[in-house]
């Protein structure tokens, strides 16, 4: 079947270089370090996008699943 559970993907991000929207529109690339059931995200050396370019370095962050619109691959 190959990686086509939401949980297979994530999985497969760990420790891996993501790109995030979150519900507003705000971007984040930061490498993801653990995740749980609920999609709450851990991301180190994390930075704010604003067009592609980086706005703002975050640093080690917490995203709450339940704002995540999409994540990439960055």
């Amino acid at each position: 079947m190959g990686e086509n559970r939401p949980f297979d993907i994530l999985n497969s991000s760990l420790n891996k270089s993501v790109i995030i929207r979150l519900k507003g529109g705000t971007e984040l690339r930061g490498k993801m370090t653990a995740y749980d059931v609920h999609m709450n995200l851990v991301l180190q050396d994390a930075d704010q996008l604003e067009n592609g370019e980086v706005k703002r370095k975050l640093g080690t962050m917490l995203v709450r699943g339940d704002s995540v619109v999409f994540l990439s691959p960055a």
